[in-house]
């Protein structure tokens, strides 16, 4: 056993104490990645998918260019979080702008990746 595996075998025994004093949690793992998480009685979907957009965004901002895909990734998730931030209101003439500005350079980044595949395939034949 791991010291991972045997972390999260200490951790659910605190969850299971606490649940018997009625507080409700929602665990949810992946122990091949080491990733534990747990959730609250008053969790929200919403909260959840900006949890998770966290993650992704921070994916974006770490890469940085380095990585071919680093534009798509990075666009979608200020999209994203636009979207999610603005979930329960309307968005602005600025967020749309913002929107429509992530967009082209969403396009842009796929044509370059494109090209890159049609070279290379052309280049192969």
């Amino acid at each position: 056993m791991t010291s991972f595996d045997a972390f999260y075998n200490d951790l659910l025994e605190l969850v299971n104490k606490h649940e018997k004093n009625n507080t409700p949690l929602k665990v949810e793992k992946d122990l091949e990645t080491n990733i534990v998480k747990i959730f609250g009685e008053n969790i929200t979907a919403l909260a959840r998918a900006k949890n998770g957009l966290n993650d992704v965004t921070e994916l974006a901002y770490a890469t940085a260019e380095h990585h071919p895909f680093w534009n798509l990734l990075y666009n979608c998730s200020e999209i994203s979080n636009t979207v999610l931030e603005k979930w329960t209101s309307e968005l602005s003439k600025k967020d749309i702008s913002d929107i429509e500005w992530s967009i082209k350079e969403l396009k842009q980044s796929l044509e370059k990746i494109t090209e890159k595949v049609n070279d290379s395939e052309s280049r192969q034949r």
